[in-house]
């Protein structure tokens, strides 16, 4: 250390700089100030700073500068470090006079647009979040993606940037320049080895001001996220995890309602790793509304989170329950009532039934847990409108799964529960099995035996009315092997008069149903046989009369 050397600077605690106070002052106006006020002695000086931008490395910098009079080669990769650092230090012309290195930076960085996009990398890692150069960097980024997307789609634009960028982004390994351009995710690396989590939302923002592939960008998110989360620390996983959420709602928010620019399998990705480091409420929301607004897309597993550390059921239902109420609201079925009378209601509509296939086949995974409570339960079953299922089989057989688990509930959770069954839409199979099921209570039955018979009388019914267009009577082979017509009539197998006592023969009314069961198996045979008949009937008349008339339909 030089004997004159009067002054000692700490630089964020990371490095201490022995130098001439005179000479600082009369460049650093921060200095100059310090040392105006100080009334003590002008030796053994010390100044500490700890918030000193760019480090030890660019108060070397300024110090250079100091040192040479006011002389130092400024390039891209020092004028982001001396601008901020001349900022930091008042390094303006009131002290310097021509000397004015902030001034000298402020004229370098006009030129950014002409940068390399190495150039551009090593700036981004001094730039500040509040800089006014931030803006420009990212900018002439995503101008350079813009450029390589048009290239890859169309090989023939060339320009001697174009040739730079090749160059520059085969800088971390063997392959080709060519080859690593050509590849839509070549840049992905680099961006996730200098951005911080500050920056990441300027750079979308910047992206979707540019019309950037919102696609491509929220792949890189999620790239961002998993390869940041490896080594971070707890309160770093937190705030990388909300900045992906809310660069991806962004990305979300501004693409077109078509587009498919978020992937729901990646959603649930950051959605499971998210749920123990207590994200922000508005994040949160974020992150399931994205989620409910393609749940069509989602997967059983998708939905098989784990319930929340403390939480005493196994799955998290009250998640599943929050990302149906977002669904409902994107599909505007909000009011749970059917949508085809809406715009775009049949898309709604088909979107709406894959969902509630979804949701049958979790309502049976969740079933068997007897933590579940029956008022979660039916919610899930009752949450989606009528016109989500053609089919309520599945939902049957969940219900039934829950019964036998909670074999100590009330009449009234049991006939709660039993009640958001649409009985009209049970198969015959499964209305029968409803009739013998002893979990349910009897008043339930009733509504499946009255389900049955009015699916029966609709049959008979649908019989009845294509007989009369029939052809000449069909024939059925009999036991002697002769051939005799076949005659239905539904009276045959509806009781006398339609009606029968279901309060006080219920075990006559099961075992008439199991008979009217077996009459319909034998009817379908019977109209299989009908139908085989007619066709050929009906295409010979066609051939005839070279009639283009369809065969009705005999049997449901």
């Amino acid at each position: 250390m030089d004997a004159s050397c009067d002054l000692e600077v700490d630089v964020n605690g990371e490095e201490t700089f022995f130098i001439h106070e005179k000479i600082i002052s009369s460049y650093c106006g921060k200095i100059r100030k310090l040392f105006a006020k100080s009334k003590g002695p002008t030796k053994n000086l010390k100044v500490i700073f700890n918030d000193f931008p760019g480090g030890p490395e660019s108060f070397e910098l300024v110090s250079r500068f100091c040192y040479n009079k006011g002389k130092i080669v400024i390039n891209p990769y020092t004028s982001p470090r001396l601008f901020r650092a001349a900022h930091y230090m008042e390094m303006n012309e009131k002290v310097s006079g021509s000397h004015n290195l902030l001034e000298k930076t402020e004229k370098s960085l006009e030129e950014i647009k002409f940068w390399s996009w190495i150039e551009l990398l090593s700036a981004l890692k001094y730039v500040a979040i509040s800089s006014k150069i931030l803006q420009k960097c990212l900018d002439s980024l995503v101008a350079r993606l813009i450029f390589a997307e048009l290239s890859l789609s169309c090989p023939s634009i060339s320009s001697p940037e174009s040739s730079a960028l090749r160059l520059s982004t085969d800088s971390k390994s063997t392959e080709s320049g060519q080859t690593r351009f050509l590849r839509s995710t070549w840049w992905f690396e680099d961006l996730v080895n200098v951005l911080t989590p500050d920056l990441v939302k300027p750079l979308v923002k910047s992206i979707i001001f540019h019309n950037f592939d919102h696609g491509v960008t929220s792949r890189f998110l999620v790239y961002y996220h998993k390869s940041r989360f490896i080594t971070a620390s707890p309160e770093e996983k937190r705030e990388i995890t909300e900045t992906v959420i809310d660069s991806l709602c962004l990305l979300d928010q501004n693409s077109n309602s078509n587009s498919n620019s978020v992937s729901c399998k990646n959603l649930f990705g950051i959605l499971r790793v998210s749920s123990n480091l207590n994200i922000s409420k508005i994040s949160k929301n974020n992150l399931e509304r994205m989620i409910g607004s393609r749940l069509d897309q989602a997967t059983l597993d998708d939905l098989l989170v784990p319930s929340p550390h403390g939480s005493n059921y196994l799955y998290d239902v009250n998640l599943v329950l929050q990302l149906l109420k977002y669904f409902l609201a994107g599909k505007g079925g909000g009011g749970g009532g059917c949508l085809a009378g809406k715009s775009g209601g049949e898309v709604a509509v088909c979107d709406m039934k894959k969902v509630a296939r979804l949701i049958d086949l979790y309502v049976a995974e969740v079933a068997p847990d007897p933590r579940l409570k029956p008022y979660k339960f039916l919610a899930l079953l009752k949450i989606l409108p009528e016109c989500s299922r053609d089919s309520y089989d599945e939902m049957y057989h969940a219900i039934n799964i829950y019964l036998q688990v909670h074999m100590g509930l009330s009449d009234e959770e049991k006939t709660n529960i039993c009640a958001s069954l649409n009985y009209e839409k049970l198969s015959s199979e499964i209305c029968n099995h409803v009739m013998q099921n002893e979990k349910f209570p009897s008043k339930i039955t009733k509504l499946a035996l009255k389900a049955q018979q009015v699916n029966l009388e609709n049959l008979f019914l649908d019989i009845d009315i294509q007989k009369r267009f029939a052809l000449p009577p069909c024939e059925t082979e009999t036991k002697d092997g002769r051939h005799g017509q076949v005659v239905l009539y539904a009276k045959q197998v509806v009781p006398h008069g339609g009606k029968m006592d279901i309060v006080n023969e219920n075990e006559k009314m099961r075992a008439h149903l199991e008979g009217m069961q077996w009459r319909v198996i034998e009817l379908e045979k019977v109209c299989k046989k009908m139908q085989t008949q007619m066709t050929k009937i009906l295409k010979s008349r066609l051939s005839r009369q070279n009639s283009a008339k369809s065969l009705p339909r005999l049997c449901s």
